[in-house]
């Protein structure tokens, strides 16, 4: 028997300053089901799911809810009629407590002080549905990234809605924590809510959804299709209209790796509480991976390259020998860093993507003379770009751009230093599967260019997809290094989980 609609959207448009973001939406959502939402950046879906939640008005099209249509002046509204929202970005305070964070707004008060009590068995019943045994008076900071998920979810579920929306809920979760959360998801479908999930892993999409909405360029090309009719490559040629391209050839950098001063190398580094005794080196032409669990040491290992932590014993040497005395003085002598977190530390986002691209050769590390001059680093910005598949307003705020093109953006600012060594702290976190193809072609162009990539991914597949080796890391150390043949998911993840691969162990 199939499951009763709950909500209905069609024909749902929404335009930009004369540029149109979605122009046909359509999705169905029913009780019991968990309906994934997958299209590229800029396809629409961000679009569709900001007029589903109230938070911007549609310019055409009908949403209803059980029947009744719908018009939302803002969220408010749509939490009152049982839409809930969790959106990509956690928007809980870390210095308030796990009671604050649940109930911001209204409290619910005790001759005229807030009654903690009356409020702590409000969340109870949810905290214990999502498997959440914190405190309510602790503070959230203290909590993992996994169980801050969790409880930004049961702050959408207080509200008790009909339907969630979900938007990349897993997109900076380990496997683990993926899987905790999954169990969570298909549980509150099970009772008989509602569900719409965006997400970019299409593996994790086919494994959880029971129907599949596909955008491209702010239409629905596959609308509503039930979870056994698709498959991998039916949602690719959907989301992009094509298959991506395949991996771009690399020749084997053996007389590069000759060139000894030329490599990148940690000798014994020690970082107190962080890393014992590591040491690596990548070759000019090639792409090492460094892999673990949350707090495994990997990202560290990242962080010394770049002069962000200073080792206490052993020593970081960057091509040519210099040991990077801050992060500066690493961009200064051949270091570029994409980042994991883009909007935070790797944008301007209220400057424009040319004067992002121009920022760090001209500013961050001087080479673009005394005077800013627009017109030729616009040209210079436009060639990058260009080059990397940008498609976006070149003058707009970067905040505007989708979250692939943004991605470019950081890449371009780098590129434009002409880095020895690249240094990519999950690359391609939050970005479609066109983007993603994208951004590992030119992470392959760089390896055959001679430069040294160190690469830090909390996706498994694509450190098996793009390196020539991986050193995975425990407790900071490193307890194996997995190359050819070897080089596997599953091996992967057993050398983070257990520290041993093939009969090595750590």
């Amino acid at each position: 028997m199939t499951a009763r609609e709950v909500l209905l959207a069609r024909g749902v448009a929404k335009s930009y300053g004369g540029v149109a973001a979605l122009r046909e939406g359509r999705i169905t959502l029913r009780e019991g089901e968990i309906h994934a939402l997958v299209g590229e950046n800029g396809a629409g879906k961000s679009t569709f799911v900001k007029v589903l939640c109230g938070i911007t008005p549609s310019d055409a099209g009908e949403v209803t809810l059980d029947g009744a249509r719908l018009s939302l002046a803002n969220p408010r509204e749509a939490t009152a009629h049982g839409i809930g929202f969790v959106a990509q970005e956690l928007s809980l305070f870390p210095d308030l407590s796990v009671r604050d964070n649940l109930f911001p707004l209204s409290p619910e008060r005790r001759l005229g002080l807030v009654d903690r009590k009356a409020l702590d068995r409000r969340a109870a019943p949810v905290l214990e549905r999502l498997g959440l045994g914190v405190d309510p008076a602790g503070a959230v900071g203290d909590l993992d990234l996994a169980d801050r998920q969790l409880l930004e979810i049961g702050r959408a579920m207080l509200s008790d809605p009909r339907v969630l929306v979900l938007d990349e809920p897993t997109s900076a979760q380990g496997r683990d924590s993926v899987e905790r959360l999954v169990g969570v998801l298909r549980g509150l479908a099970d009772d008989g809510m509602a569900l719409l999930y965006i997400s970019h892993f299409l593996e994790e999409v086919l494994s959880l959804a029971d129907r599949v909405t596909v955008l491209r360029d702010g239409r629905t090309v596959l609308d509503d299709v039930a979870r056994p009719e698709v498959d991998l490559d039916r949602l690719v040629v959907a989301m992009i209209g094509e298959q991506p391209t395949g991996e771009a050839a690399r020749p084997a950098p053996a007389e590069m790796r000759e060139a000894d001063d030329r490599r990148l190398r940690l000798v014994d580094v020690e970082v107190p509480g962080r890393l014992h005794g590591v040491s690596l080196e990548v070759a000019p032409g090639e792409i090492v991976g460094v892999a673990g669990l949350q707090g495994a040491g990997h990202v560290d290992v990242l962080r010394a390259v770049c002069g962000q932590v200073r080792p206490s014993a052993g020593r970081v040497r960057l091509p040519g020998g210099r040991q990077p005395r801050s992060l500066r003085d690493a961009l200064c002598h051949g270091v570029g860093l994409v980042p994991s977190d883009r909007k935070g530390v790797g944008l301007m986002l209220d400057r424009s993507a040319w004067e992002n691209v121009a920022a760090a050769r001209w500013l961050g590390i001087g080479r673009g003379g005394p005077w800013l001059r627009r017109s030729a680093e616009r040209a210079r910005a436009v060639e990058v770009l260009g080059s990397l598949g940008f498609r976006g307003d070149l003058d707009a705020p970067t905040q505007e751009l989708s979250g692939g093109n943004q991605q470019k953006v950081v890449f371009a600012k780098w590129l434009e230093t002409d880095p020895a060594v690249m240094v990519l702290d999950d690359p391609t976190r939050g970005v479609d599967i066109g983007a993603r193809a994208e951004m590992h072609d030119v992470i392959r162009r760089l390896a055959a260019r001679g430069r040294a990539v160190l690469l830090a991914s909390s996706d498994l597949a694509e450190l098996c997809e793009l390196c020539d080796r991986v050193a995975v890391l425990q407790r900071g150390r490193i307890v194996a290094e997995l190359g050819g043949a070897d080089l596997e998911q599953l091996g992967l993840s057993r050398a983070m989980n257990a520290g041993f691969v093939a009969g090595v162990v750590s």
